[in-house]
């Protein structure tokens, strides 16, 4: 199998730096929500936050394999404060789209290279943000419905303390 092409590489590592960003922004949400006294919504996001430093682990190991080479790039601080957990949670929705977009542009660049290792390497993040996006909107949903009142706050606290830990290695 040819080495993996320096545009793909390039973008591939775009990506790792945006799945790091992606690890930051959680783990700010994380404190967010922490400061808030809401343990359990804290929780949903460092179990997300150690996803999407799977994700970077993944595209690491992949770019390793094809024989280019991994460069890891400054990331951007997150912001710390949002209007409310709604606004976070859409925050991190919009987000997530922007993810996916980007994976959607790496899969193109792919096609368009005949690089069909890398398309097929990427056919589980494209599967992966579908399941994210799903997830995150499905909280987001929750939270308008509970309309930031203080029993479904603790309600919404209580079923995010109950999201499972991340696997230790992402799926292959």
């Amino acid at each position: 199998m040819a080495s993996i092409s320096e545009k793909m590489q390039d973008a591939l590592n775009g990506q790792i730096n945006a799945e790091m960003y992606s690890t930051n922004l959680y783990l700010a949400m994380a404190a967010y929500f922490d400061a808030l006294d809401l343990p359990g919504f804290a929780h949903w996001m460092q179990v997300q936050a150690k996803e999407e430093n799977l994700h970077v682990g993944k595209l690491f190991d992949y770019i390793s394999e094809r024989g280019g080479r991994v460069v890891i790039k400054a990331v951007e601080a997150p912001p710390v404060e949002w209007e409310s957990p709604l606004a976070a949670f859409e925050a991190t929705y919009n987000h997530e789209e922007e993810i996916t977009a980007m994976v959607s542009d790496l899969v193109g660049l792919s096609h368009s290279e005949h690089d069909r290792a890398t398309e097929s390497f990427l056919r589980w993040f494209v599967d992966e943000q579908v399941e994210e996006e799903a997830n995150v909107d499905r909280v987001v949903k929750m939270l308008r419905l509970g309309d930031g009142q203080p029993v479904a706050m603790l309600m919404l606290d209580r079923e995010m303390a109950a999201r499972p830990e991340a696997p230790a290695v992402a799926p292959a």
